[in-house]
């Protein structure tokens, strides 16, 4: 795995183009620290997800997880799957910088969830998405039950995990599930652009406001205002709030500097 932070972007490369990008046990975890690292950093202002290689990430490999101590009991699998892909998707929703998935090619499974877990999705032209369980039988896991239906409508989400079949870039793109797609040579430049502008944003109000939307998404309307006025009670006393007015005022672009 590759990562680095360039003009207040981490960039997070997974880095097995071997594998199509699999996830392994370690990477996993690294990739978890590292978001964690990214929202305790005041360096790092966005976060930056891809990949090496014609796939974006083929799901979790079980292969480097470690070797089971005995024979499985009735809650190993679902324990593997809180302690494993649950908790990598929540750290990309729990991120307190924005995070950008820039999906170079295939996302299946874990893979596929991983970037809709992210706040905004780019995709090359020539990726595609696969809802790839019930083509082995399984559950999805990793999030997806949850994630699918509040992007695109319960629906549409059970006719991508009901029979996984392959979503090109520009269909997800119609679906609401990316937010752009662009030939494949384009999309680290555009991810970098997203990534710069973000960086130059804001911070803090952008992550109370990533906060307010994923929430929204399980509360009710009450909740939800409370939550919006707490939100803004809070960005209020920050340095960037103070400066976005007295820019507005002074009539001149703000300076955000992260705090």
């Amino acid at each position: 795995m590759l990562h680095a932070v360039d003009g207040g972007v981490r960039w997070i490369t997974l880095n097995r183009p071997e594998a199509m990008n699999a996830v392994t046990w370690d990477q996993r975890e690294r990739i978890i620290t590292l978001l964690a690292d990214a929202s305790a950093d005041p360096a790092v202002r966005a976060v930056v997800l891809t990949a090496t290689g014609r796939g974006f990430c083929a799901g979790a490999d079980l292969r480097g997880a470690p070797a089971p101590s005995g024979e499985r009991v009735p809650g190993d699998v679902a324990r593997m799957i809180r302690l494993g892909a649950q908790r990598l998707v929540a750290a990309v929703l729990d991120c307190e910088k924005p995070v950008i998935a820039a999906v170079n090619g295939t996302a299946a499974g874990l893979g596929a969830h991983l970037a809709f877990a992210c706040d905004l999705v780019l995709a090359a032209d020539s990726a595609k998405f696969v809802e790839v369980f019930v083509r082995r039988g399984l559950v999805p896991d990793g999030g997806g039950a949850y994630l699918l239906p509040r992007l695109v409508g319960p629906q549409r989400a059970k006719e991508l995990m009901f029979f996984g079949d392959a979503l090109t870039a520009a269909d997800a793109e119609r679906m609401g599930l990316v937010n752009r797609t662009v030939p494949a040579g384009r999309l680290t430049a555009l991810a970098g652009e997203w990534a710069g502008r973000l960086a130059e944003g804001p911070t803090r109000a952008l992550a109370l406001t990533k906060q307010l939307v994923n929430a929204s998404l399980d509360s009710d309307r009450a909740t939800a205002f409370a939550a919006e006025a707490a939100a803004q009670e809070i960005n209020m006393t920050t340095r960037d709030a103070r400066e976005g007015v007295a820019s507005f005022v002074e009539r001149r672009t703000p300076k955000y500097r992260g705090g």
